[in-house]
Order: C-alpha cells, then structure tokens, then sequence
C-alpha cells in the first residue's frame, strides 16, 4: 500500500503549475505522476491512495481509479494545505499496515521492496529513503569561534545525505500527527528527535530526481525517454 502526497501547489516550478498541477507535469511523453504509479505498480503496489487538493479534479480525471495501469487508487481531498505529512491524518482509518509515502515530484528506481525490506529488519515507524548530494559553494567560507577566524575554505564542495521523499511507515506514525493543522516532514523529523524516537535512513545510489527544482526538472525532460524510462519503469 502506498500514499501520493499530491495536493501541493507546486510554487517552485511557478509559472509552469499556474495551469497544470505539478503531478501533471509531463517527463517525456508522460506525466510525473503517471511514471510515479507504473514505478510503484513494477514493485507490486497493488493499492494507493492520493491526497489531492490544488486542482485535484485534472488529477482525478487523468488517474481515474487506476484500473489501466493494473493498480487501485482512492483519493481524499484536503480541505486545506496540511503540509507533506499531515495529509496522513486524513487517511488514518485506512492506514492499519505497513506502508509507502511518495512525495508526487520525483523520479527514481528505488527498489521498494529492498527499503521495505531494511525497514522491517530494523524496526522503528519510519525509514527514510536518502541519497547523497554534492553541492559546490561558489563562495569562500569562513569558519568561525568567538568572531574570529579558526579555517577558511575558497568555494568547498560539501556532501549530505538527502531525503528522497520516499517513505516506509508504520500506522502509528499517525499518532504523533496533529489534526487539522499543517504539519511537514520537517515537523515530524523534530518531533521524533524530541521524542528521542528512531529514524532509520536507508541509503539510495541509483537515480533520484526531485522534478520540483526546475534544473533538474529540465535535466530529465532531456533524458528521460532515452535512459531513465528503462531504470525507472523497467521498459
């Protein structure tokens, strides 16, 4: 079973989401959304639920209830934005087994059945799926104790360890949620760590593209029928 997180407003890709939600964006010839159910559906999701809210009904229309892709799809509208987690709450009578979360912006060939796998192994309510990002800083960098210079650094290229906005969660999750309230992955990292609660990471070296940034959204329009589709969808 798995949730898509779909109701946000895509504002990063602003003013491409003015007329389409950011599920429709098109990667090649199809819409994110689409290559995100075929990719959950290869890995033998059989059943997902969308919660829907910025024009949910063009989402509605495209996805229908999933029967042409082998998969079924329920939808729960938000009455308002309730953040990249809290849009759970909603779906808490349906959530009673261990279960994906997928963020609706991404392109990946995560293997869901090895993260689930690792998550049953080491237990706990969440496992995050994380990959490694470089990232260069084009400027010089000081390091700093009581105002005074201790090291510096002529545009350092740092590595971290980076959500991919995909999920493995237990139905108690939802407890810790707050109802009708906005409530993001953020929220819920800090919760757990004032909680002194584990969160495992399970570490992805394969492809992950966040298609909410509008670089890497233009890097896979170019390369997605011609390399990605196969690591992805498997055809």
């Amino acid at each position: 079973m798995a949730v898509i997180q779909a109701g946000g407003k895509g504002v990063r890709l602003r003013p491409y989401t003015m007329l389409l939600p950011k599920p429709l964006m098109p990667v090649g010839d199809l819409p994110v959304i689409e290559v995100i159910v075929k990719w959950l559906r290869r890995w033998g999701v059989t059943k997902t639920y969308m919660t829907v809210g910025y024009l949910g009904h063009l989402i509605r229309a495209l996805c229908g209830d999933g029967n042409q892709w082998g998969i079924q799809i329920d939808y729960n509208q938000e009455p308002e934005p309730l953040g990249t987690i809290g849009a759970l709450k909603l779906l808490k009578e349906n959530l009673t087994e261990t279960f994906f979360n997928i963020n609706s912006d991404l392109i990946t060939d995560l293997n869901l059945r090895a993260l689930r796998a690792f998550h049953v192994k080491h237990g706990g309510l969440v496992t995050v799926a994380v990959t490694e990002r470089i990232v260069k800083t084009e400027l010089g960098v000081f390091e700093v104790e009581n105002d005074k210079m201790v090291d510096f650094h002529e545009k350092p290229t740092m590595k971290y360890l980076a959500s991919c906005g995909v999920y493995c969660m237990e139905p108690e999750i939802l407890d810790l949620i707050p109802n009708g309230s906005p409530f993001g992955f953020d929220d819920l990292m800090n919760t757990m760590l004032h909680k002194k609660m584990p969160v495992w990471l399970y570490r992805h070296d394969g492809l992950w593209l966040d298609i909410g940034r509008e670089e890497d959204y233009k890097s896979v329009q170019q390369s997605f029928m011609k390399e990605y589709k196969l690591r992805v969808l498997g055809c």
